[in-house]
């Protein structure tokens, strides 16, 4: 009865040992990339003494896939195996006794611990317990072996950023000329399409220029380097006469300067309160024999200068794509080389304005020349103006004169002309260029720098806003501070 006992133990053994092995051996065969081994060792203990009925066999299973060191799961499956042999193991443990004449359980129970221990061996030989070194060893061979991948993904971006300072000085410096190239296409296109709306503006409300019957106005305009507009009134002819015979060119010389040099000289001038007076015919006869005026459709008054000069700005640039607008007056001696040669070095520049800039005082005071009516706007009594370039002679550049034209109709205008140009560019993306050479005092001031072999733009006096007694001394002036007369014809722009 006590060996039916021990056999039923034993079984119940084998039993568990088995549904182990058949569990461990379901999660190998899931794998089907990898190879299988399947080593078996079956143990039989049989026929020990004439009372020992029966027989039982113990199953050892062993598995090892891909490679004979284990995962840890597999050294789980281990663990449940040693434990079910261990429970075998505890059949032997009560006190020997005899059964019969045949072998005593505890001889038995040595022999299974023997069996035990050489199961041990076999498991240990082809499943031996990792040795944590070769664990660490085998993460970081794998770590490796995933570095290798990302390999040439990280060599890219090293090769990326590898660019030397100087293609990236190059690159930036080609997306510069690239923003500056599409800046000037945008301006340009801008600047044709505000043209283009104050050209239809003028045809709806009357053009700015004073055209005479049956004479057609070219649309398209004459592309030029500048356009100098001459300020001048009914009662100057004495002051256009001695520019006529001082440095402006006159007949055939003016329309070879237009069209090998690119530059246009005229006399500005609206009409009278009497359209087709006797001041407006003067003008007619004389435009006859010298060709040289831009009649404005503008009514003449000393205290309209601001909304002549914005006049002038707007129909020069309806008959003229020039790259600089010039205005001057009729009492101021210029050298044409000279001025084109400082025009020249700020060719490239979108929105320049060049002049003597100055910022006086606003003079608050009535019956005073260069009086401010609305001087309160500048602040506080004794306050100067903002800064601007003297009214005497100035350019600005194609943008901003186009800006006039197309906004004349809401700009301010101030009392004083130079003042209002000044106000018109606040708030606008301009350069102010303050070039001295464009005021040289007369004749002292001029003549030494003529002299030198570096002759000023443009002279006067400061103290008459002109040449003092320009009629009588505009030919003085000219010979002491002149450029030469064929200076003009030999510079280049």
């Amino acid at each position: 009865m006590q060996l039916r006992k021990h056999e039923q133990k034993w079984a119940m053994g084998t039993t568990i040992i088995r549904k182990s092995a058949v569990r461990t051996r379901e999660k190998g065969r899931d794998r089907s990339s990898e190879l299988e081994y399947n080593y078996k060792l079956p143990i039989s203990l049989a026929n020990f003494g004439r009372g020992w009925r029966g027989h039982f066999q113990f199953y050892f299973h062993f598995w090892t896939i891909g490679s004979f060191r284990p995962s840890v799961k597999k050294l789980c499956v281990k663990k449940k195996l040693v434990g079910c042999l261990l429970m075998g193991l505890m059949l032997g443990t009560r006190p020997p006794h005899k059964v019969g004449t045949g072998v005593s359980t505890r001889l038995v129970s040595v022999f299974c611990i023997a069996s035990f221990c050489l199961g041990v061996l076999v498991v240990n030989r082809f499943w031996g317990i990792p040795d944590p070194v070769k664990i660490d060893e085998e993460a970081s061979s794998g770590g490796k072996h995933q570095s290798s991948e990302l390999q040439p993904v990280v060599k890219c971006e090293k090769k990326e950023n590898s660019v030397e300072a100087g293609d990236i000085l190059s690159q930036i410096s080609q997306t510069h000329d690239v923003i500056i190239s599409l800046d000037k296409t945008i301006s340009s296109l801008e600047m044709q399409l505000a043209v283009a709306r104050a050209a239809k503006a003028d045809s709806e409300e009357g053009s700015p220029v004073d055209t005479k019957p049956g004479t057609e106005q070219s649309t398209k305009r004459q592309k030029v380097f500048f356009v100098m507009g001459i300020i001048t009134a009914f009662s100057s002819r004495k002051r256009r006469d001695s520019i006529r015979e001082t440095w402006m060119p006159q007949g055939e010389d003016l329309r070879k300067l237009e069209k090998e040099k690119g530059i246009i000289i005229r006399f500005v001038i609206g009409h009278s309160a009497t359209p087709g007076g006797v001041l407006d015919r003067a003008i007619d006869a004389e435009d006859e024999q010298h060709k040289d005026f831009l009649r404005l459709n503008h009514v003449e008054g000393y205290h309209e200068l601001s909304s002549k000069t914005q006049i002038y700005f707007s129909t020069a640039t309806s008959k003229w794509d020039a790259d600089f607008y010039i205005k001057v007056d009729d009492d101021v001696h210029v050298n044409l080389g000279m001025v084109g040669s400082i025009l020249a070095r700020h060719r490239s520049k979108p929105r320049v304005y060049i002049g003597c800039m100055k910022s006086g005082p606003v003079l608050a005071q009535k019956g005073v020349k260069y009086h401010e009516p609305e001087y309160w706007k500048f602040g506080e009594e004794g306050n100067k103006y903002f800064r601007h370039a003297t009214g005497q002679i100035y350019a600005i550049s194609k943008n901003l004169a186009t800006y006039i034209s197309v906004n004349r109709h809401i700009l301010h205008r101030y009392a004083n002309e130079d003042v209002s140009l000044g106000s018109w560019f606040i708030g606008l993306d301009v350069e102010h260029i303050d070039d001295r050479s464009l005021c040289c005092g007369t004749p002292a001031d001029c003549e030494w720098k003529a002299q030198a072999g570096n002759p000023c733009a443009a002279s006067f006096d400061w103290s008459c806003s002109g040449i003092c007694k320009s009629v009588e001394r505009m030919e003085e002036v000219h010979q002491r501070c002149g450029e030469g007369n064929g200076a003009i014809w030999h510079t280049s722009f």
